[in-house]
């Protein structure tokens, strides 16, 4: 089925179309446990644009080439096509003011594919820094109010004018993170270049834990709600997304001057730190949300990013070294991870408590390559975010510089770019 919206979105992207793509053979209404960790993230999404330039690959990409390889994709993760239920067998356990916990209903009602265009050339739009950019190539949805009716993937198809290419996953997090996420994508585009992708694991199921659980919410997290069948961030300041390259010389220049050898992420995030604390005139303590590899369980759909938060000690981040803020980003982070997933609340974990500080280092963001051809700009952004705001350091093109995306309040952003202007 395929309708056109009858909403036309500001800016230069418009025409939305949509349709949708299910799983070629029948799950069978099967059930898919979230996990704690996974309910901890219920508020947040994911939203990843990759970018291909005009060309002779572009060129033969229709919809229907992009969406055909999404029928077996759908098959291995067949959860992505699920819908939100909740357990009314839990009503009474939940207790009056709890909801009752939410699950998948596999129920192959699909994944929702937005076909787009875009009146200004690829170049150009990449050149323009303005906010806003990112929104307007990922489809701006999140769950409920009707949860049985809310897809938890959204695929945009955004043509630019030029014949360049952009594809939009909007991804609901609970789903599972970014490196869940990103994986999950790559496997689609090695689909439909002929490959044959390594086996999905989608067991053991995400089960629920057993850790014992807290009254009072981990000081990395804001507590929030409880939220019902909307899964929204309730209301406050108005934020927006602004990202931005920082160069290879820049990272040089950061490193000579750590005292110790400091990684490449903590060097930014405390870049932005000490930026952000400068235009607010103080932020003590930051949350840092980190992806780490080699502690991954190895199942294709989880939540397995570490929790936790740095406070600074002595002079104000504002006033603080760079390096030291990088020093303390590396070693003196408290790991709140199980205490965030056992505490039984709502949480808001990007922006809640505090301004957020994202590490996809190790996220394969460019490992999706269409017919030998990797995007030439990918970069990744949030909603969701709390009003403290969060801020996501990734990978550049080549790896040598890396690509930031900061969530912030939208009347910050200008005071962000002129301090970045003068930095």
């Amino acid at each position: 089925m395929v309708y056109e919206q009858e909403e036309v979105l500001p800016g230069a992207v418009h025409g939305h179309r949509l349709s949708t793509v299910v799983p070629s053979s029948v799950t069978g209404e099967v059930d898919y446990a979230l996990s704690d960790a996974d309910l901890a993230f219920k508020l947040h999404y994911l939203r990843g644009v990759y970018y291909y330039p005009p060309g002779d690959v572009t060129r033969g990409i229709t919809t229907k080439v992009i969406k055909d390889p999404m029928f077996p994709w759908l098959d291995d993760y067949f959860p992505v096509a699920g819908r939100v239920r909740r357990d009314a067998a839990d009503v009474a356990a939940a207790g009056e003011g709890h909801p009752p916990r939410p699950y998948i209903k596999c129920n192959d009602c699909g994944v929702r594919i937005v076909e787009a265009k875009c009146d200004r050339d690829m170049a150009e739009w990449l050149r323009d820094e303005a906010p806003g950019r990112l929104s307007q190539l990922c489809y701006d949805k999140v769950l409920g109010p009707e949860l049985f009716f809310s897809p938890l993937l959204y695929v945009q198809i955004t043509n630019f004018k030029c014949g360049g290419l952009a594809l939009g996953f909007s991804w609901a997090h609970l789903i599972g993170d970014v490196a869940s996420a990103a994986t999950c994508f790559n496997k689609w585009a090695q689909i439909l270049s002929g490959k044959k992708p390594e086996p999905t694991v989608l067991t053991p199921e995400n089960m629920p834990g057993h850790s014992p659980a807290s009254a009072t919410a981990p000081r990395s997290v804001k507590q929030v709600g409880p939220i019902e069948d909307h899964w929204i961030v309730p209301a406050g300041r108005d934020m927006a997304c602004y990202s931005f390259h920082v160069t290879e010389p820049t990272l040089k220049k950061l490193q000579q001057q750590a005292a110790v050898a400091t990684g490449t992420f903590e060097l930014v995030a405390a870049l932005m730190w000490q930026t952000v604390a400068k235009i607010r005139g103080g932020v003590e303590t930051v949350t840092v949300v980190k992806n780490d590899a080699a502690a991954r369980s190895g199942r294709a759909l989880a939540n397995e990013m570490k929790v936790g938060y740095a406070e600074a000690s002595g002079s104000s981040p504002a006033k603080a070294d760079v390096a030291e803020l990088a020093a303390l980003l590396a070693k003196g982070v408290v790991d709140e991870t199980a205490a965030v997933a056992a505490f039984p609340g709502d949480v808001l974990v990007y922006g809640g408590a505090h301004l957020t500080l994202v590490d996809m280092e190790q996220v394969d963001v460019y490992g999706l390559e269409i017919r030998g051809q990797r995007p030439v700009h990918v970069e990744y952004g949030m909603d969701g975010v709390g009003e403290e705001g969060a801020v996501l350091v990734q990978p550049d093109a080549d790896g040598r510089g890396r690509t930031v995306t900061a969530v912030l309040p939208r009347d910050e952003i200008e005071s962000l770019r002129a301090a970045l202007q003068d930095a």
